[in-house]
């Protein structure tokens, strides 16, 4: 049975919100864990806790020696290396919104291929009329006879 959706906002609940960050600190230390031993990468990970919390030490995995000689080889990359692939949430939502923004422009593209195609169709089939046309139906099916044509001319050519 799958878990529910978590709603990704602030915990009011003190105790909650002290558990909650236990829980998923020690996930995430698992899987920093699990990733360095399961792909011979190495890997460090420090976790701060809230503010308030009586914890004022982070959590260093997995010693704070080998996360300082791991930050001190980070460190010593030449700065193009080094932030070539980080990235921040502002940049990962760009990233994303324009890779959704290509992937609507050429479904939407699809689409209209497909309705002049479908109109064609049913022009031939003799269920539709020119006459019935609007202007967007006409160019659609103008520019899919225009791209057929040339498929057709190149394999002739």
């Amino acid at each position: 049975m799958g878990r529910k959706k978590v709603k990704l906002a602030w915990i009011t609940n003190d105790a909650t919100r002290r558990a909650t960050f236990k829980k998923r600190k020690k996930g995430l230390v698992k899987e920093v864990s699990e990733l360095a031993t399961l792909c011979g990468v190495e890997a460090c990970l420090v976790v701060y806790g809230p503010q308030d919390a009586a914890e004022a030490e982070p959590e260093v995995w997995p010693s704070p020696a080998e996360t300082a000689r791991v930050a001190t080889r980070f460190n010593s990359m030449p700065e193009m290396d080094r932030w070539r692939k980080m990235t921040n949430q502002e940049g990962f939502l760009r990233r994303r919104v324009a890779k959704l923004q290509y992937q609507l422009r050429r479904q939407d593209r699809e689409n209209r291929e497909l309705e002049a195609s479908l109109f064609a169709h049913e022009i031939m089939a003799g269920g539709r009329s020119l006459d019935d046309a609007g202007l967007n139906d006409a160019v659609g099916l103008a520019q899919m006879m225009d791209m057929k044509l040339n498929l057709v001319q190149k394999r002739v050519g």
